[in-house]
């Protein structure tokens, strides 16, 4: 074979390169080892209590008034709640290591980095708890935003026929009748925002919704479109990417009342979502700081008994004994190990959508085409939602090194069979298909990634089903009574923070009522 010398320098060159990374040449192609594994796998204990196997008797006994089962976002914001007003005699259970629940972290020699939610909508003006919570932990003062916590430009890009455009809405080759599209829904969503009937928190607009509102609720949001003569495949696709993003299920899985206060829901006089590194877990590493007296983790609560004069609350070393709970975890866990209670949770309300989390380290930036790596970066027609750069926000990293948080919300399967799905592959088959995704828009991403961990969420967030909205069932939880009060952001329908949050504070104040506590608030 004959080789020009400029040919020659080339191949030695990156023949060199491939050496000093650790890279071995294979037939002709670049491969290197990436490391990694499953991270954060506590499913075997869920489902040792969902097949009801004996945990060892608690070795000892505490009296303790409120438990908080559950510490992730709500119920973190319960126990803010309370220890904010003075009541300071409860405990948070935290089945996993740590608190955070869906808001959870990691961090390594690069950067820390999400492993779910990942950033806030700046909050509504009348968002007063989200808002008091921002000023106490720094984000916000005097009404101003923390500056270094709205999100960095490039915000978003698009990978859309073999080059990235800037922002998420598709721009190539739409037609004069799919632009028309675009402005007849944002006049639409206009007129739904000005009616007030797609609030958040959503209850107390939920509670008063006129009749044409709540018929929103009966239909999928493809039939919505569909009757209002939305066709263009680049808008529909861009809709069924935003239900798949929140709420991890598509336009045929998601309600349109859901579909319609994704855009109706929030102002639009301040558009920069707040994120960090680290995502939400900025959030929660504060609270748990703040509340670290009051967390136990790796504490499985297995059976909670109810009694003449309160509960008993069963964890593997510790049996507790309350006069209320506040049930902060995923509701569909309640009926596996409340005693005596009846609990038929309507599988057309609760079905809970799985998903995949990886983070990528890498030691080298990929080439590019197009606009420059932004802080979320989306596929189009992609199964998955593309990647956020963790390190988007870190104003002193150098740009050599990052790392990328990717998301793929199995919306394209029925939850069973995606948790089937999740639960029989190997890490090395999820890890190929997410590189196989990657590559088609950084074709030598293989070289670039060091490291690939992954996590598997089989019941990761509530799905907005058609009729979860105006369920009885979810209604009556939502504004339940007594003292066992469910708090988790499922009881909302919507798994994002205010609505876990405000879950989490109205139980909080429910408890504070009955002991005489006057901690009243606006909202609630």
């Amino acid at each position: 074979m004959k080789l020009s010398r400029r040919k020659f320098v080339a191949l030695s060159g990156a023949a060199a390169s491939a050496a000093l990374m650790g890279m071995s040449c294979k037939s002709g192609n670049n491969t290197r080892k990436i490391t990694g594994g499953f991270v954060n796998e506590t499913f075997p204990l869920g489902h040792k209590l969902r097949d009801h196997i004996p945990f060892p008797a608690p070795k000892q006994q505490k009296k303790v008034p409120v438990v908080i089962v559950g510490g992730g976002m709500a119920g973190l914001n319960a126990a803010w709640w309370l220890e904010k007003h003075g009541f300071r005699d409860f405990v948070i259970l935290e089945m996993e290591h740590g608190a955070g629940g869906n808001s959870r972290w990691g961090e390594n020699e690069v950067s820390a980095y999400p492993w779910a939610a990942h950033y806030i909508p700046v909050p509504n003006k009348n968002a007063l708890h989200v808002r008091m919570l921002m000023e106490e932990l720094g984000a916000l003062k005097d009404g101003v935003w923390n500056e270094r916590m709205l999100c960095f430009a490039p915000q978003e890009r698009l990978f859309l026929y073999g080059r990235w455009q800037d922002g998420l809405e598709p721009q190539t080759a739409r037609t004069l009748s799919e632009r028309e599209q675009y402005k007849r829904f944002e006049d639409m969503v206009r007129k739904f925002r000005a009616s007030g009937k797609f609030a958040i928190p959503l209850e107390e607009c939920v509670a008063f919704a006129p009749a044409e509102i709540a018929a929103l609720d009966k239909i999928p949001f493809s039939m919505w479109l569909t009757d209002n003569n939305f066709t263009g495949k680049y808008f529909l696709w861009e809709r069924d990417y935003e239900c798949r993003d929140d709420y991890g299920s598509s336009l045929a899985d998601t309600s349109a009342w859901a579909g319609i206060h994704y855009h109706a829901g929030r102002q639009h006089d301040e558009k920069s979502p707040l994120t960090w590194p680290e995502g939400n877990g900025w959030i929660a590493r504060r609270l748990i700081e703040k509340l670290k007296a009051y967390i136990q983790s790796d504490a499985v609560v297995w059976k909670i008994r109810e009694e003449k004069n309160g509960f008993k609350v069963l964890t593997q070393e510790i049996e507790y004994s309350a006069e209320f709970i506040i049930f902060a975890a995923p509701t569909f866990i309640a009926p596996y190990i409340i005693e005596g209670r009846k609990m038929n949770l309507p599988a057309q309300a609760f079905q809970y959508s799985p998903w995949l989390t990886a983070n990528l380290t890498l030691d080298q930036m990929p080439r590019e085409n197009g606009i420059e790596l932004a802080w979320d970066n989306v596929f189009y027609n992609s199964k998955s939602l593309g990647y956020v750069d963790a390190t988007h926000q870190n104003v002193a990293m150098h740009r050599s090194q990052a790392v990328w948080t990717y998301y793929w919300a199995l919306a394209e399967k029925p939850p069973l069979d995606a948790r089937t799905f999740l639960l029989n592959s190997t890490y090395e088959q999820l890890r190929e298909t997410i590189l196989h995704d990657i590559e088609q828009a950084h074709p030598d991403i293989r070289e670039c990634v060091k490291q690939l961990d992954i996590m598997r969420m089989g019941h990761a967030m509530i799905r907005p089903s058609p009729g979860t909205i105006f369920d009885p069932l979810r209604r009556m939880l939502a504004n339940g009574k007594g003292r066992l009060l469910f708090a988790n952001s499922d009881i909302s329908g919507i798994s994002i923070f205010e609505e876990a949050q405000d879950r989490g504070i109205r139980a909080a104040q429910k408890v504070l009522d009955v002991l005489g506590h006057n901690a009243k608030s606006p909202g609630l």
